[in-house]
């Protein structure tokens, strides 16, 4: 094992510890040894096919800034990227779509690690484009694995990941600049409630929004937003999870007063 991967570790178990003593309920979580997990990557990498939100107008630039061997004979390789806040797997800030709440750098960071709650609804989406995750969805899944613990981040699996990175598949529409005639699943606002009543601290899904694609009010946001829960968009490999057992932490650039920001999410399964 690489002196990198045993650093990470050690910052990984360091926080699981920290973060899962205040989680009596998530005893699975508490039980986690990290170093013997399966990591999971719930990210989509960033280039020119990642799906932004139909109005950018800009996405993804990568420019060469040198790659190739130098006048002293090694090779350097640098670029410049430029890319909205919102696009791919990202991060959306309480700000978002909360006036007073938390930007993007100052989310606490034990916020952005806790016990993985996965929720499928892959079987009803693929008969209704538009689902919406239900309060009942909630309690039939409480039902079946108990409480949702304080500080989980929630995982909505509808399957719309094996769809990237088609668009049209994806958003149910591809027109440039428009974002009014979208299809694709998410959160309902009574569940997303229920959800910030139990105190989690993520709400993830695998599609483009943590609203259903023909949202107008964006209630889920505004919800979310206004309990400074922070929303996870576009993740994939939910499939690769436990409904519970797992562990989520979810490392967004650092982005000073950003509404939102590309970032890394993994999840370590026992």
């Amino acid at each position: 094992m690489t002196i990198f991967l045993r650093l990470f570790f050690t910052f990984a178990f360091i926080v699981l510890i920290v973060t899962s003593s205040s989680l009596s309920s998530a005893p699975a979580a508490q039980a986690l040894d990290v170093s013997k997990a399966t990591i999971v990557d719930l990210t989509h990498p960033i280039d020119a096919n990642t799906i932004y939100w139909p109005t950018e107008t800009k996405t993804f630039q990568l420019d060469e800034v040198h790659k190739g061997v130098t006048e002293r004979g090694f090779f350097y390789a640098s670029y410049r990227f430029c890319s909205p806040e919102h696009g791919g797997t990202h991060v959306d800030a309480p700000f978002h779509f909360a006036e007073r709440g938390q930007t993007t750098a100052v989310i606490p960071i034990d916020r952005l690690s806790g016990p993985a709650v996965v929720i499928d609804v892959s079987t009803k989406a693929a008969e209704d484009t538009d689902y919406t995750l239900s309060a009942q969805d909630v309690s039939d899944w409480e039902h079946a694995h108990g409480k949702i613990p304080d500080g989980a981040i929630v995982l909505l699996r509808t399957g719309w990941s094996s769809r990237w990175p088609n668009k049209r598949a994806y958003l149910g529409d591809d027109t440039p600049g428009d974002a009014s005639n979208l299809h694709f699943p998410s959160y309902g606002p009574e569940a997303a409630r229920l959800l910030v009543d139990r105190g989690v601290a993520v709400l993830a899904v695998d599609t483009a929004s943590i609203d259903n694609g023909p949202s107008k009010d964006f209630l889920v946001h505004r919800i979310a937003g206004a309990a400074n829960v922070v929303g996870l968009e576009n993740v994939t490999n939910l499939d690769q999870l436990p409904a519970t057992g797992a562990w989520a932490i979810v490392l967004p650039m650092k982005i000073a007063k950003g509404s939102g920001a590309p970032a890394r999410a993994i999840a370590f399964v026992p």
